[in-house]
């Protein structure tokens, strides 16, 4: 396992998921079923979707290299315009994320494997497909680690979580939405300009 290709891949990871809607939608899980119960639940969701995003990787991986650092690069600037381009509304679209994820969560369900199970099925639906997963997918062609990179995806996704159950409110009261997509969208060229460098060197 390579600590960089891992430390690389939270870093990008959790910039772009920390302003998405797995952070409003685990947020929105906390309030009604136990936290702990509801992180172990996303995890397991993002467990799934960051091994079949590392699987699609490795396919992608056998293409020519240069393909490949061309289309990884290509993905993080689409990833930066799709977060630039919603950073406008990203503090009014989130009062809209919590009421949708709270219409799909019955307050009354009971028992932990209930709560575990609801968490997994409302990230798994959400998430598919997701910029995290494509990104994931680009960092195992890239880079050829789907160890590191599964590790690097998953602790990030994990962590994100993590504070969305714990001080997720907390959070959103002192930071806006926007200005976590522009750092998003700043991470995304910087790794696309990384990798173009790569490319050249």
């Amino acid at each position: 396992m390579d600590l960089v290709v891992v430390a690389l891949t939270f870093g990008a990871i959790f910039v772009v998921e920390l302003p998405d809607k797995t952070f409003i939608a685990t947020l929105v899980l906390s309030t009604k079923f136990r936290p702990l119960l509801v992180w172990i639940g996303v995890g397991l969701a993002f467990a799934v979707q960051t091994a079949v995003a590392v699987v699609l990787g490795k396919a992608v991986g056998l293409l020519p290299e240069t393909v490949v650092h061309v289309g990884t690069a290509l993905m993080f600037l689409v990833g930066a315009v799709i977060l630039l381009r919603t950073a406008g509304s990203a503090d009014e679209d989130e009062a809209e994320s919590e009421s949708e994820y709270a219409a799909k969560v019955s307050s009354d369900a009971a028992g932990a494997a209930r709560a575990v199970a609801t968490s997994f099925l409302v990230l798994f639906a959400a998430e598919w497909g997701d910029l995290s997963q494509l990104l994931t997918l680009s960092l195992v062609a890239k880079y050829d680690d789907p160890v590191s990179v599964f590790v690097g995806a998953w602790g990030a996704l994990l962590t994100v979580s993590g504070l969305a159950v714990i001080v997720g409110r907390v959070l959103l009261n002192h930071v806006r939405l926007s200005v976590l997509h522009y750092v998003g969208a700043a991470v995304c060229v910087l790794m696309s300009a990384l990798t173009i460098w790569e490319l050249a060197s």
